[in-house]
């Protein structure tokens, strides 16, 4: 297993442009399982909301985001979380290299995705955090997987773990304006500006609920 040290090469991009064609190679390669992992998984969501579709009055996605970890973030992860920069560290250690970002209409939806990604046989559930029951303290809201799917290689089966966020538009638009606001002010934001946020997490929690009660008004209770 390839190691990388602290020097005198600095991280995974060095070591590629030391190691040449080799190295080049392997973390290509182990890269493209996190990218098989992708594809598996956004079919088994676009078979999901195409069935939903034809069977119900709405569409339970309004849409789907996908990313690979980059080996520059790759490296930085590492990094952050101290884990030791090889190639069976990183597969151990950082679970969210694939990640798959899912916007719905209701909280209703999101919780329908997470049933039937689970309810499948070659899905694991690996590890769930509800921040929609459960909040965090800056007013975030989403419902956040890992998960483990099959990917067969021409030599081999491998699991590899997926990280899926599944949240409402009103979620959605809250985490993208607030990750704009704390990157503007590099993490250091004026607590007038925080307590807004967590106003307006709030307002958005209320509009979900608003919405999802004036759809049971008009079409009755969701039948998922």
């Amino acid at each position: 297993m390839t190691t990388v040290d602290d020097n005198p090469i600095n991280g995974l991009i060095d070591l590629v442009e030391a190691s040449g064609d080799v190295m080049t190679r392997e973390l290509a390669r182990f890269r493209m399982r996190y990218k098989f992992a992708i594809d598996e998984v956004s079919t088994k969501i676009a078979i999901l909301r195409e069935e939903f579709e034809h069977t119900h009055d709405h569409s339970p996605i309004e849409h789907v985001r996908t990313r690979l970890k980059s080996p520059e973030s790759l490296l930085a992860k590492a990094r952050k979380i101290g884990c030791p920069l090889t190639l069976e560290a990183l597969e151990q250690q950082i679970r969210d290299i694939a990640g798959i970002r899912v916007v719905c209409p209701f909280v209703s939806d999101v919780y329908w995705i997470m049933e039937m990604l689970g309810s499948q046989s070659d899905v694991d559930v690996v590890e769930v955090e509800d921040y929609i029951a459960e909040p965090k303290a800056n007013g975030y809201r989403s419902l956040h997987l890992i998960i483990k799917v099959p990917v067969y290689l021409s030599d081999r089966a491998v699991d590899v773990p997926v990280e899926l966020q599944i949240r409402t538009i009103a979620m959605d638009f809250w985490a993208s304006v607030e990750h704009s606001i704390y990157y503007k002010y590099d993490g250091t934001v004026p607590s007038t500006l925080r307590d807004e946020l967590g106003a307006a997490a709030r307002t958005a929690a209320d509009l979900d609920a608003t919405m999802a009660r004036l759809r049971s008004e008009v079409h009755g209770p969701v039948l998922h």
